[in-house]
């Protein structure tokens, strides 16, 4: 399948944007529904399982797009000891379980994606979300999601929302309201980007991404 994607930039709150002149939100919608991988998926994921050795995944921090990621961490308050960056974290896994284990199209695509490009990658229900989405900080007593059952936030995180409410802190929860699930049939995918991080590698992220999820979406019926 050919995949015809129109990548947009979030937007960035002002002072974000001062802070963390390099700061970037790159986004993409694709029609796809959550589900079970196909086998080509799960063949994929035991490949790149035999390619990630114990030594790549201990100098893994090391480099590039890890590390970059790990700077942020810190800067924005952190320990990325405390909290494994994307990248590590599915280097821990692989390493605990002895291979990438499938749980389900969306999460596999996920970790391909950030085990193949380094790049924080996570997704939306894209018809929850109301206009264009960027990051910006939490006002005090918000609550994730902007429901009456969504945690309260501590103020001054960083989250990435649209126009009426924060759907996700960054590199942490996502709102029960947005999040993919069952019914979903549109998904809206985030990529993460800060300084160090080159725009092709977000690029190649949320394609990556984009295109396993295809695997699994019939194609629509011609006309």
């Amino acid at each position: 399948m050919t995949l015809d994607l129109e990548l947009e930039r979030g937007w960035i709150d002002r002072d974000l944007g001062e802070e963390f002149p390099e700061l970037a939100l790159r986004v993409v919608t694709v029609e796809a529904a959550p589900g079970r991988s196909p086998r080509a998926v799960k063949h994929r994921l035991r490949i790149l399982s035999d390619r990630y050795t114990g030594g790549k995944a201990v100098n893994l921090r090391q480099e590039p797009i890890p590390w970059a990621y790990r700077v942020f961490f810190r800067q924005i308050g952190i320990d990325p000891d405390d909290r494994r960056t994307p990248a590590e974290e599915a280097a821990l896994q692989r390493m605990k379980l002895g291979g990438f284990r499938s749980a389900n199209v969306l999460d596999d695509a996920l970790t391909i994606a950030t085990v193949e490009t380094g790049v924080a990658v996570m997704a939306l229900d894209a018809d929850r979300v109301e206009g264009p989405i960027g990051l910006r900080l939490s006002r005090a007593g918000e609550r994730l999601g902007g429901g009456a059952d969504g945690r309260t936030m501590s103020a001054q995180q960083i989250v990435i929302a649209d126009a009426a409410r924060a759907l996700a802190v960054l590199f942490g929860d996502v709102a029960d309201e947005t999040g993919v699930n069952p019914p979903t049939k549109r998904m809206l995918l985030v990529a993460v980007q800060v300084k160090g991080v080159p725009e092709v590698s977000v690029e190649e992220a949320l394609w990556t991404v984009a295109e396993v999820l295809a695997s699994t979406t019939p194609p629509h019926p011609r006309a």
